[in-house]
């Protein structure tokens, strides 16, 4: 596997799109800091680490919904492998005129486009959500 956010993300996109309840992803610690600014932005439920896959590791990932709709309508990835996209503080992407929310990884961890703003911090888009 080439990227594991990207099909991380991939996973989480189609599981919503056939309306299921949770879904595995693989787990790393990029994943799980994803998966956490998602979580505290409302897009996503509570998540946990799943070992019934003895020698690999998974997240479980609740999804959410809202009157019968996906919460998240729009998941994609920034900057991949093949491209990577960096930007300052003060190029940092809105989504959707600030409905939606910019992951960036930054020196001081993975946070939200807002919170990264208030801080001042640039750093590598990782995924925009919305």
């Amino acid at each position: 596997m080439q990227d594991p956010l990207a099909d991380a993300l991939t996973r989480i996109r189609n599981a919503q799109m056939i309306r299921r309840a949770d879904v595995l992803v693989p787990a790393s610690k990029l994943i799980s800091a994803v998966c956490d600014v998602l979580s505290h932005e409302g897009y996503i439920g509570k998540f946990e680490e799943d070992n019934s896959q003895a020698p690999r590791r998974f997240l479980r990932v609740e999804l959410r919904y809202h009157n019968g709709e996906a919460v998240v309508r729009e998941l994609r990835r920034v900057s991949r492998s093949g491209l990577r996209c960096y930007v300052s503080c003060a190029d940092l992407p809105r989504v959707r005129h600030g409905l939606g929310v910019s992951v960036i990884s930054t020196n001081r961890g993975v946070m939200s486009d807002r919170v990264a703003r208030s801080a001042g911090l640039g750093g590598e888009v990782l995924c925009s959500v919305f």
